[in-house]
């Protein structure tokens, strides 16, 4: 048989690469409706109120409980409380999970290639999440375990799932703003610069949770595809 003049199979996956959105923008979301973009140079930050409705949260809710453990960090600089929540994988199998992805790329734009696959977590009475950034420090310990494959985290897409009696808030340090716990509330933020630098303005801070439990949803998404 005759070559055809399709492409080997490593060209192809190039191509494929080349063309697949791994990008989100500012143009985009701040063109999404109900997506409000917080005014600052310091950091591109956004937030969507009513991007889950109320059974999406509950039923991701009960996946959380259902698999939950403690939360790991790639680097607690010796802190053994730096963070005391519990987290949960969720099951790309899952109908509610499949739907929120679907969600998350109608917005986004990246493809779910470069996402890392979606995370719960839980906050009791008195656990958090004390300041720190989403993407691995260049020249850190943990850089070259974490991002010599999929590269850099560049976007974070986090959902609340229900509110907190008391406290549990996000507070971005640099802003000096604190994001209330609201069923369904997206936020998301770049944690770049635009040179693609990392952006130490992303530092921010899951306060304690004081009363109540906490739940939210977590996707990060990568320079390069995952896995």
């Amino acid at each position: 048989m005759g070559d055809l003049g399709l492409p080997g199979n490593a060209t192809l996956v190039s191509i494929i690469l080349m063309n697949a959105p791994r990008e989100s923008s500012e143009a985009r979301l701040t063109g999404w409706p109900g997506l409000q973009r917080i005014p600052s140079g310091k950091l591109e930050i956004f937030q969507m109120r009513g991007f889950l409705d109320p059974d999406q949260c509950a039923a991701l809710i009960d996946l959380v409980d259902a698999g939950r453990r403690p939360s790991t960090i790639a680097d607690s600089n010796g802190d053994d409380y730096f963070r005391t929540s519990e987290t949960c994988d969720l099951s790309e199998e899952e109908p509610v999970v499949q739907e929120l992805e679907r969600r998350l790329l109608a917005l986004s734009g990246i493809d779910a290639q470069f996402g890392e696959p979606v995370q719960g977590q839980r906050y009791a009475v008195g656990q958090e999440f004390k300041p720190h950034t989403d993407y691995f420090a260049p020249g850190g310990q943990d850089y070259d375990t974490y991002c010599s494959i999929a590269g850099q985290r560049s976007w974070t897409f986090m959902v609340y799932l229900n509110e907190v009696a008391s406290g549990g808030g996000t507070r971005f340090k640099a802003l000096g703003k604190i994001f209330r716990p609201e069923a369904g509330k997206l936020l998301c933020w770049n944690n770049r610069q635009a040179d693609g630098s990392v952006n130490p303005n992303s530092l921010h801070h899951g306060m304690k949770v004081r009363k109540g439990l906490k739940y939210v949803i977590t996707k990060w998404y990568r320079e390069k595809p995952w896995g």
